[in-house]
């Protein structure tokens, strides 16, 4: 059998850093968003083996492979062929190996017919990181402990102009900087709501590691209010309407795209389609 599903872009709208954990992690507060552009992930079931299709990353460094694996321990039958068709630029902060983590988990559920919960896979998801569970729960939520405490939150669609600066940005490297601010009082959603603009406390770090990434964002905010997603690299800047952004793509040096924000995972509405022919 074959199944080919989405896994979509995220946005961070805003990302404050309140403290860091004994065992070494962050506690964090943001607001996430999904978007429409998503890389495409195809399965398709084989004999006793897992193999997974990715430029550029090696087979047994690759998330998809990873939740093949975790999951394959509870499954009767483990073969799977994994294409992974990449559309969302890598190290960007984007959440595109979280998202087609997230992906697998839920595209093999389905293959091989496992019926587990979603909570079932957010136990699996955690041991691949702290973005998967937002991907798999499917609605835009405020994040907080390390991101895995999930609110959902209504956000009204928008369209955004988001710019790829060329380099690869290491979150690790980010967060161990000894300039990151570790100590954002935390606000409460109605806040988040109520602010029109809020920051991302890994801009200064960013700027330091990775000059390059400042370049983008003084240029951006030249156009209005640009802000930095996640870790970096990619820069953002909501506009009125898709010419809008359109018109600011064009006048740019750097490589970037035009999206749109939309109310919920877009692998919510693909999961829902293929269930019905799973079960027929």
């Amino acid at each position: 059998m074959r199944l080919n599903l989405p896994a979509p872009a995220k946005l961070n709208l805003f990302l404050h850093v309140l403290g860091q954990r004994l065992d070494g992690y962050h506690k964090i507060q943001s607001a996430m968003c999904f978007l429409k552009l998503a890389d495409t992930v195809s399965f398709r079931e084989v004999k006793n083996d897992i193999r997974v299709h990715m430029e550029g990353i090696r087979q047994e460094d690759n998330l998809v492979y990873k939740a093949a694996m975790l999951l394959s321990d509870v499954a009767d039958t483990s073969g799977v062929e994994i294409t992974v068709h990449k559309c969302i630029p890598k190290g960007a902060g984007l959440g595109g190996g979280s998202s087609d983590a997230a992906t697998t988990l839920h595209g093999l559920n389905l293959l091989w017919k496992l019926g587990l919960q979603e909570e079932e896979l957010v136990k699996v998801g955690l041991q691949l990181g702290a973005d998967v569970p937002f991907f798999l729960k499917g609605f835009n939520a405020f994040a907080e402990g390390i991101g895995e405490e999930l609110t959902p939150i209504e956000l009204a669609e928008a369209w955004y102009l988001i710019l790829v600066p060329e380099c690869n940005i290491s979150t690790a490297q980010v967060f161990q900087s000894a300039d990151l601010t570790r100590d954002t009082s935390p606000i409460t959603i109605a806040r988040f709501l109520q602010t029109e603009i809020l920051d991302n406390d890994c801009e200064t770090s960013v700027r330091r590691l990775y000059p390059e990434v400042g370049v983008v964002i003084d240029w951006l905010r030249q156009q209005g209010a640009a802000r930095m997603t996640g870790t970096g690299s990619c820069i953002f800047i909501e506009t009125n309407d898709e010419a809008e952004a359109q018109e600011i793509l064009s006048r740019s040096v750097w490589q970037g795209f035009v999206t749109k924000s939309t109310r919920q995972s877009i692998l919510m509405n693909a999961l829902s389609q293929n269930r019905k022919s799973f079960q027929n």
